[in-house]
């Protein structure tokens, strides 16, 4: 009502004010002279100037209208639009109420502080959810493998989507925020992991690290905090593809470290290498006796290493040629000794001249040659650990025979029963070995009988220096048999010749003296001396049909001609 009455009185002031000067305008046309045509012309002119500024001003009056009209209608938009974008749903918005009681400039004057509020709470909310969107586009990025290429593009990305900006809407990025940060910690760990065992496998090999992980991807070993760890699936099986190829190469190189060492052992054993020499490559030789998963040392497998130990085996290795030949004949020397002393015969692929002429024309290495020298040694052990108890039947045998021999050359020693220096011992030596011969048959049937169980229990013939120790047996039986018979025509023979000479010295009287001799043979085949004044070491055998005996025959009298096959042959 005030502004109706203040718009009323204003009009009425200035309806007066125009009357006003009209009243004086027509006393000037009076006093002009101005005719009635001319004054209603320009009456005419001056109401129709006046309409057009009433107009005007209406048009104007009617745009800013208009203009209040869209703003006010702008602003319940974004009002709603806002409202319906932030979800927010208890506000009462003041231009719902009494619309016809405000004025256009009041509704707009009463719904600006709201818009602005909820712009403020908008630019909160995308502030929000401006920064959970970087952090999840930053994660995605690390996981998927393209982080610089994501981070160009996250500004954009995020100013495109803001049609949703309720709690709800946030909260679902909340919670795929915490599942990606979840996954990129285990991610994270995982690669960690992988690192660490790339960091010791690249240690215990001598390889740089480094340039090891840079292969996989750079951000594995930048030292600086702007670029993040790839931690994308292409890392993880690069990283774990890594590690295997880095686990081949320990396994070989461990397998060849391993060989390298044992080819080292064995040279230090041939070469009989001190211990203070063999400690330089003690860490080397305590890690082959490990497991290969066990080995962290640094640079313990590292190709530097490998080459330090093969270059002492090839140093070794030239040394072992230059002995190897010593080493060869020595070991064979060993081996004939063996054979003696067990009356084997040793093998002649290996003896020292073919030995000597094989290594010097290279045709056969000396550690295989050394091999089979050494188990030609462990073969003859073993043979003559078998052989123990035969062996010893032979050599009571052959103690006998001796026994048996100087019995011989005692019984023929006239002087024997003078009362000198040391007679009473030789007639209790005299007596022993007469109770020793008696047994020496019994000796050589119990001695055939255990040499054939022996060969039946290994199938093979009992050779005493290269002959079958049976034959030499049958042979020592028949010529002792031969020898008896020998003794036993000798002893008719004398009978015969004591009765003649009976008979002539009853015929004559007297005693004929005998021819006397420096030496003569017994019937039983024993010679009284050799030349020197020593008895010969063994008996031989008499020849079929002869009457001269040899000496019986034993192994030793073998040492000069074998029976092989039952045909006699030099060696």
């Amino acid at each position: 009502m005030l502004q109706v009455g203040s718009s009323n009185a204003l009009f009425f002031q200035t309806n007066t004010t125009c009357n006003n000067l009209l009243r004086e305008l027509q006393q000037i046309w009076v006093e002009i002279g101005e005719s009635e045509a001319e004054k209603d012309k320009m009456l005419m002119e001056l109401e129709k100037e006046c309409l057009q500024i009433y107009q005007r001003k209406v048009d104007e009056a009617a745009n800013s209208k208009a203009r209040l009209h869209q703003s006010v209608a702008a602003m319940e938009a974004e009002v709603a639009s806002l409202m319906a974008a932030l979800g927010v749903l208890n506000i009462n918005s003041p231009i719902k109420v009494d619309k016809s009681s405000k004025s256009l400039k009041e509704k707009l004057a009463a719904v600006t502080p709201l818009v602005e509020e909820l712009r403020i709470q908008k630019e909160e909310r995308m502030k929000q959810f401006s920064d959970i969107k970087a952090q999840i586009e930053k994660i995605s990025g690390e996981i998927s493998g393209y982080s610089e290429h994501l981070n160009k593009g996250m500004i954009s990305s995020l100013t495109l989507e803001e049609q949703d900006l309720t709690l709800r809407k946030l909260n679902e990025y909340q919670t795929h925020l915490r599942t990606l940060q979840k996954e990129k910690s285990d991610r994270l760990n995982k690669v960690l992991g992988y690192v660490n065992e790339v960091h010791t496998l690249c240690g215990v090999l001598g390889v740089d690290f480094s340039q090891t992980v840079c292969e996989v991807h750079p951000s594995l070993h930048r030292t600086d905090h702007e670029q993040s760890t790839n931690i994308s699936d292409n890392t993880l099986e690069g990283l774990d593809n890594m590690i295997q190829k880095l686990k081949t190469e320990r396994r070989a190189r461990f397998q060849k470290l391993k060989d390298v060492v044992a080819s080292l052992f064995e040279l230090w054993n041939l070469m009989d290498t001190p211990q203070e020499e063999r400690t330089k490559f003690g860490r080397v030789t305590y890690v082959v006796r490990s497991s290969e998963s066990s080995i962290t040392e640094p640079g313990i497998l590292s190709t530097e290493t490998i080459e330090q130990v093969s270059a002492e085996v090839e140093s070794l290795s030239k040394l072992k040629a230059s002995k190897m030949k010593e080493l060869v004949m020595k070991r064979r020397s060993e081996l004939e000794d063996l054979c003696r002393l067990t009356h084997i015969q040793p093998d002649t692929s290996t003896s020292a001249k073919k030995s000597s002429a094989l290594i010097d024309s290279g045709l056969v290495d000396p550690s295989e040659l050394l091999a089979n020298i050494e188990m030609q040694i462990n073969k003859i052990k073993d043979e003559a650990q078998s052989r123990k108890d035969i062996m010893d039947r032979i050599d009571r045998w052959l103690s006998a025979c001796e026994e048996e021999n100087w019995l011989e050359e005692y019984n023929l020693d006239e002087n024997r029963y003078t009362a000198g220096r040391g007679g009473h011992v030789n007639l209790k030596r005299a007596e022993r070995a007469r109770v020793t011969i008696n047994k020496i048959p019994a000796m050589v049937d119990n001695l055939i009988k255990k040499t054939l169980a022996w060969e039946e229990e290994t199938q093979k013939s009992f050779l005493y220096d290269g002959v079958r120790l049976v034959n030499i047996l049958e042979d020592y039986k028949l010529t002792r048999k031969q020898q008896e018979e020998e003794k036993k025509r000798y002893r008719d023979q004398k009978k015969r010749q004591d009765l003649l000479l009976t008979q002539r010295e009853s015929i004559y009287g007297s005693k004929p003296s005998p021819r006397r001799s420096s030496s003569f043979r017994k019937p039983n085949g024993y010679s009284i001396s050799n030349g020197n004044g020593s008895m010969p070491p063994t008996p031989r055998r008499s020849s079929v049909g002869t009457t001269t005996p040899d000496l019986l025959l034993t192994p030793r009298s073998y040492s000069g001609h074998h029976r092989q096959n039952g045909a006699e042959i030099d060696v």
